[in-house]
């Protein structure tokens, strides 16, 4: 099945520069205001339960910056691989790695160093070993076919230029029966 999708005229290039320097700022200065919500106001006009972040670090909730509730319209079970497209400063890592438990996994990959490096400080900070943050870009992921039980993402799509190419890219590692 081919499917056509028209591609906005811009250059990758520029497209991933130019988020790049939005993300770097919301990592280091989350409260500055932006054209989007932050934080915790975020999470309650998304309807995240308090109770899934509520022992999150403070400057992991400070910078998250998604577009919904992943957990909304799915549960992660324990014992589930779990991959988080473009997971910034690792809020919904941070709370499926508790949800996945000690045996589970959760890999979250995102392009902006600054995120991170405050994805990777929180995980330390909550002794999460079963976390782990990579750099990664999302139409490209460095991960075997067949890797996740479910992929999440909060609202990297709609920073992609080729949407129908990113998400082959996600149900490729997708085990078979796996949740998106």
């Amino acid at each position: 099945m081919d499917i056509q999708q028209p591609v906005p005229k811009i250059s990758l290039d520029v497209l991933r520069q130019e988020i790049k320097k939005e993300y770097t700022n919301v990592a280091l200065d989350p409260n500055k205001g932006y054209h989007f919500h932050t934080g915790h106001r975020l999470a309650n006009l998304l309807g995240y339960e308090e109770a899934l972040y509520a022992d999150l670090p403070e400057s992991n909730i400070a910078s998250f910056a998604g577009t919904g509730n992943p957990f909304s319209v799915g549960s992660i079970n324990l014992g589930e691989t779990v991959v988080d497209i473009g997971s910034g400063a690792g809020f919904d890592s941070l709370i499926a790695s508790r949800l996945a438990g000690s045996s589970g996994r959760v890999v979250g990959f995102d392009m902006t160093p600054e995120m991170l490096k405050k994805a990777q400080a929180g995980a330390a900070a909550m002794g999460a070993s079963n976390v782990e943050f990579r750099e990664g870009l999302a139409e490209s992921l460095p991960l075997s076919d067949n890797f996740a039980d479910v992929v999440i993402s909060n609202g990297v799509l709609n920073l992609t230029l080729d949407k129908v190419e990113t998400l082959r890219e996600w149900f490729r590692i997708l085990k078979p029966g796996g949740r998106l």
